[in-house]
């Protein structure tokens, strides 16, 4: 027999096969759409993390001070969980520090706290950041909107994020007009696309910013030359600082480094391992539905076993019976397949249109061609695997017994 005769006998099969097929595809329609569904918003998560860490730029490395470690202690039957947090104020000598390092290209320290701003007669209390203007455009991922960055010469100049401007004070501050901040009168030169902070010159910021000292930093920023190596250029800026501020063990260390590459990487495995969990549930419906394919392909040997004696009788060999029941269970495989790929396809377009990445919604989701051409051939797979036993025992029965059967 031809494998073409025994595939057209396997679709007259699932054709015409009882409730129990369907439902057994409909068993794997869902956990092929719960994949790919699954999987797609995966892919959409960390495009959606890229973009986003980009924004933050690659190349920006940032050190706070202090660090935080947790560690469970022990009451008797009670349990808790601390938090120690080490602090100690980065100063003028880590930034020299800092700029002795291989691979760094600028290095600024800023300071920021709250402060009154006024604008007519409205007036609220908002973030102010100040900045070296020598080096601050060159270290900024903040986009301009309107007018320009801080640069050298300025001194009671300002650059407002975006947000003060449209959602604070209505549009009503115009670029080149003066603001009161702590009763002082500053001129914005700048507005940016985004943002709640108040960018002014260091100098004037220490100022009007009584709590935030004469020599300290809240921060120190640093741009790097070569993202390549950023992981290298990391563990020497720890090294040096903990050196430098005569720290010998990791557990001392009394400052933090974070960069988007780092944080990308730990929020990557976090969603890893939240998608592998999701990923075994939907898997467990696959062997369900797996489960369900064996039983409708022994059923459907034990149906037919009186036809399986005829074609027997009239010349059919083993391996044909074989193959008609190898090819009933794969189709069922990959109509499942189908259908849950359209299925999937209909979730994932319905995440993606409730999903307005503008608004900040972190749900999205990718269907590639690679994910749709993967999760067939593993529905035809499953089937098959599912269908061997029984299309086993079917290509050995004797045609005697067979047509004897009632």
């Amino acid at each position: 027999m031809k494998l073409k005769k025994a595939f057209q006998l396997a679709l007259n099969i699932l054709l015409h096969s009882k409730l129990r097929s369907w439902l057994t595809i409909i068993g794997i329609i869902i956990g092929i759409a719960a994949i790919i569904s699954i999987i797609s918003i995966s892919e959409g998560a960390k495009e959606n993390l890229k973009e986003r860490l980009a924004g933050f730029g690659a190349d920006i490395i940032t050190i706070t001070p202090g660090t935080t470690r947790a560690f469970r202690a022990n009451f008797g039957d009670f349990e808790e969980s601390q938090i120690i947090v080490k602090q100690k104020n980065l100063t003028e000598k880590d930034v020299l520090v800092l700029k002795t390092i291989p691979n760094v290209k600028f290095v600024m320290g800023d300071i920021s706290d709250k402060a009154e701003i006024k604008y007519i007669d409205k007036s609220a209390t908002l973030s102010v950041n100040g900045v070296d203007p020598y080096i601050w455009k060159d270290i900024t991922t903040e986009k301009i909107l309107d007018g320009r960055l801080l640069t050298k010469g300025d001194l009671f100049s300002i650059v407002l994020g975006g947000d003060i401007v449209k959602n604070v004070f209505e549009n009503k501050i115009l670029l080149n007009t003066n603001v009161l901040i702590q009763e002082k009168t500053f001129k914005v030169v700048g507005i940016l696309e985004e943002g709640s902070t108040i960018y002014m010159p260091i100098t004037v910021a220490r100022t009007i910013l009584p709590q935030v000292g004469e020599k300290e930093f809240a921060s120190i920023v640093i741009k790097i030359d070569d993202i390549n190596i950023a992981e290298q250029t990391i563990e020497n800026i720890n090294k040096k600082l903990m050196l430098a501020r005569g720290i010998l063990n990791e557990k001392d260390k009394d400052f933090s480094v974070l960069s988007p590459i780092t944080m990308q990487k730990r929020m990557q495995e976090t969603l890893n391992s939240m998608m592998l969990f999701l990923g075994a549930i939907a898997a467990i419906s696959l062997v369900v539905g797996a489960v369900g394919i064996a039983n409708t392909m022994f059923t459907s040997v034990l149906e037919k076993t009186k036809e399986i004696g005829i074609m027997k009788a009239i010349g059919a060999k083993n391996k044909d019976i074989l193959f008609i029941f190898l090819f009933n269970s794969s189709l069922i495989g990959l109509v499942g397949g189908i259908g849950g790929v359209i299925v999937g396809f209909f979730v994932s377009s319905f995440i993606n249109s409730v999903g307005d990445l503008e608004k900040g919604f972190v749900l999205h989701s990718i269907i590639s061609f690679k994910l749709i051409i993967g999760v067939l051939l593993f529905s035809i797979l499953i089937g098959i695997i599912a269908g061997l036993i029984p299309a086993y025992i079917a290509s050995k029965l004797k045609p005697v017994e067979a047509l004897r059967y009632e």
